[in-house]
């Protein structure tokens, strides 16, 4: 008997509450979850997609984490290489080293000494004699022992130099003629020449001590040692720190005066780098030049403290890194390129760190590309400010050297270090590349400030910093007047002997050779 497709009007199933067929399941029950099913399957479906995009976004996410992570180990070991470089001058005698003990030169290698044809050189004949000792005849040959021994009528000469030391301390007793003040109601006293009142040193030890610290770079307790043992001179470390504060006291006038006249320079060279005063990290500044030096000691690394040294209203022309806390300091400023070649060769290193499956090709190249370019535009300066290059061809070298930088910055690249520089070198800021083509006088690289930073960098491993206010104020006055000293053709410890005992024109006058 077929089955119909409809049931019978007015139908009633008596299993509705209990079916055979559903083992003893209500029929309506039933019903009713299999129509929520289809919501729950749907539901299912809903979170099977998020859980499926989640997963997407997670593999993705996980790549750039792996490359992020691929390329910090890259510039850990990068930097753990830098720190504990290997000895390669040994690595190169065990490869040159062919089992007889003797070292071949590979080929192209230059070799160690002056270069071919340049004049040798020896120690100038002394232009006075200040004593003669006669050396008789030796009786004993000192090559074989021999006596038989036949004198010539010749004379063998030898001219040596030395320094006699003294181990002497000059006590001088200074009597002063009285004179009685009126106004003043009390007697006064003049000063001797070299003499600086109520001090129980005089100025040539306490500029002695100066020098030695401030530009050899020594403690001071070696200060107290040399002029204990050498002078005969007994002092305390704590009287060597006295001297600096003294110094600094009387040389502040002419610390501002440096600063002045840098701010009223046409191209200053800027730098700074890290110090440490009670525990808590500062910073050296420099502002300086071929001719002025100034370093100033503050808290922050800020564009505040940048024109703290270099003023609100500098004119000039600026030589620094891509530091941005001298963004709209100067009229104009030259990147230095030497940074650039720097930061280059760093991303070829980490670079070739990470693993293959991760480098780029590109990289490479593009590094390369910029060191070569950095070079000859740094020859190009050196070529300039010899006088080598016409001014007028700076125009067609400067779009040249635009034109390859375009060239090379074309291409996007995965490694981020390089993308950055890439960047850079393809942004409007590339115009600050090459401004030493453009303003006379102004150097392509910075190395001017990175050397005179260089003495702060050793001076501050030897001292740890400072501990106070005062000991900033001496490691920023003395340092600046120190290093202007040396490039106004002043001696340092000379300098420092007529700050001591003159007024502060006169150690002014003797700083820039009588020109204010």
């Amino acid at each position: 008997m077929p089955r119909p497709a409809y049931p019978p009007y007015n139908f009633s199933c008596s299993y509705t509450d209990n079916c055979p067929h559903l083992e003893g399941l209500s029929t309506i029950w039933v019903l009713g979850e299999y129509r929520r099913a289809e919501d729950v399957y749907q539901e299912h479906l809903r979170i099977i997609d998020h859980f499926s995009d989640s997963l997407r976004v997670s593999e993705a996410r996980v790549r750039v984490l792996e490359q992020e992570n691929a390329e910090l180990r890259a510039r850990y070991q990068a930097l753990h290489r830098k720190q504990f470089k290997p000895n390669r001058k040994k690595d190169n005698c065990r490869q040159n080293n062919n089992g007889t003990g003797k070292q071949e030169g590979s080929a192209g290698k230059k070799k160690r000494g002056a270069p071919v044809g340049h004049p040798g050189w020896s120690r100038p004949v002394p232009a006075h004699i200040d004593r003669v000792v006669p050396v008789p005849a030796p009786v004993v040959c000192p090559h074989c022992g021999s006596t038989d021994l036949m004198p010539e009528q010749t004379m063998h000469e030898h001219i040596q130099e030395d320094i006699v030391v003294k181990p002497l301390t000059v006590v001088t007793k200074f009597l002063h003629e009285e004179a009685f003040c009126r106004c003043c109601n009390r007697s006064v006293v003049g000063t001797g020449p070299d003499e600086i009142p109520n001090a129980p040193i005089g100025p040539f030890a306490k500029s002695t001590a100066g020098y030695l610290r401030y530009e050899i770079g020594i403690s001071y307790r070696k200060v107290q040692r040399i002029l204990g043992d050498l002078f005969g001179l007994s002092c305390v470390p704590a009287s060597l720190v006295g001297f600096d504060r003294r110094a600094a006291d009387r040389g502040k006038p002419i610390y501002e005066d440096i600063r002045e006249k840098i701010r009223a320079s046409a191209v200053v060279h800027a730098d700074e780098t890290s110090w440490r005063s009670d525990g808590i990290s500062h910073f050296v500044w420099f502002a300086g030049n071929e001719d002025l030096a100034f370093f100033h000691i503050d808290p922050h690394r800020s564009a505040k403290a940048a024109k703290t040294v270099l003023g609100e209203n500098f004119d000039g022309v600026l030589v620094r890194d891509r530091y941005a806390a001298y963004n709209g300091i100067g009229r104009d400023f030259q990147a230095c390129l030497a940074h650039i070649i720097t930061n280059a060769k760093d991303i070829i290193r980490e670079h070739a760190l990470l693993p293959k499956g991760n480098q780029d090709t590109a990289v490479t190249i593009f590094c390369d590309r910029v060191i070569d370019l950095c070079c000859r535009a740094c020859a190009a300066g050196q070529s300039l400010k010899a006088g080598e290059i016409p001014w007028e061809e700076t125009i067609g070298i400067e779009k040249q050297f635009y034109r390859e930088l375009w060239d090379i910055g074309k291409q996007k690249l995965r490694f981020k270090p390089a993308e950055t520089l890439r960047s850079y070198l393809t942004s409007p800021e590339r115009k600050h590349l090459l401004t030493f083509l453009r303003i006379p006088g102004v150097p392509p690289t910075n190395n001017l400030a990175e050397q005179s930073l260089r003495q702060m960098v050793i001076f501050r491993k030897i001292c740890f910093g400072t501990r106070s206010d005062n000991g900033i104020k001496n490691h920023s006055i003395i340092p600046s007047l120190v290093q202007t000293a040396k490039r106004q053709g002043v001696h340092p410890q000379h300098f420092l002997q007529i700050l001591h005992t003159a007024d502060t024109a006169t150690a002014q006058a003797a700083l820039f050779n009588n020109s204010s």
